[in-house]
């Protein structure tokens, strides 16, 4: 049997494994299996935590779908919790494949500094040369103001008049496989209700709609900001709670709650 935790930032929820003693063969097929809401632990991702001579731990992340990923703000925030009770510290680094992760606690919430956005068109990347900042996007019929940029990970913003009508499931899975984004791309779909506060539900690539997407918030503040809507310091709405953002055309900071749910052991040969 093979411990894990389920955790989760605002409902975005990961099966955590700790493989910095014992390596686990995650592939794609075994990360769909765990993350099976019927016939496995259930979950947008899976986590697995790795040595690293880098920083104090990798974090290696698989989607739903079994592919494997750049960047999770949400899973970073739970990873760097735990490494933060078991370090007595009050920071910690974690390496990805997007690069490191600078992570503190700030009171009861973890703080991360999640890398500079890019807006360069082929680094997102897309499929052709766009004004990446601003433009306009053809979807289900619709035209959306759009904004493209990477976190690390690709990311599509859509401003719409009112994020809670937004039709995410049915638009979300276009817009993730349109030729424009040859990697695929996350989707947030975002409306701005003052300077301080902007409201975003999210579809996410390779996961679908999910409660919460950490580097999809730091892409909507970014998005926003870079166009002029709101402060440097934004609070992002999601289904499942709020983030506290802040971009000053650097890293992006992003705040927020990490929780465990629970503690529990899996075989991962039946389960697979």
């Amino acid at each position: 049997m093979t411990p894990f935790l389920k955790m989760h930032g605002l409902g975005n929820d990961f099966a955590v494994f700790d493989a910095r003693k014992q390596a686990l063969a995650l592939d794609e097929r075994l990360a769909r299996a765990i993350s099976d809401r019927r016939r496995g632990i259930g979950c947008d991702q899976v986590i697995v935590i790795e040595p690293s001579d880098e920083a104090d731990a990798f974090m290696r992340i698989r989607n739903a779908d079994g592919g494997e990923v750049e960047i999770c703000g949400n899973a970073a925030r739970c990873v760097a919790r735990l490494l933060m009770a078991e370090t007595g510290r009050g920071t910690v680094r974690l390496q990805t494949l997007a690069g490191p992760l600078a992570c503190r606690a700030a009171g009861d919430l973890i703080a991360v500094e999640m890398g500079s956005p890019e807006f360069r068109w082929n680094m997102v990347p897309l499929a052709r040369p766009v004004d990446t900042g601003n433009f306009a996007l053809q979807a289900g019929g619709k035209e959306f103001s759009a904004t493209a940029l990477s976190m690390g990970n690709p990311h599509c913003v859509l401003f719409v008049e009112d994020a809670e009508k937004a039709d995410v499931a049915a638009l979300g899975p276009k817009i993730e496989t349109d030729p424009l984004f040859p990697a695929r791309t996350n989707v947030e779909f975002v409306s701005v209700r003052d300077r301080s506060h902007i409201r975003m539900r999210v579809w996410e690539r390779g996961a679908g709609i999910t409660l919460a997407c950490g580097s999809g918030a730091c892409a909507a503040a970014v998005a926003a900001i870079n166009r002029g809507l709101t402060e440097a310091a934004v609070e992002v709405r999601l289904d499942g709670g709020v983030l506290k953002l802040e971009w000053h055309g650097g890293p992006v900071r992003m705040t927020g709650p990490a929780a465990l749910a629970y503690r529990g052991e899996i075989d991962l040969k039946a389960c697979a």
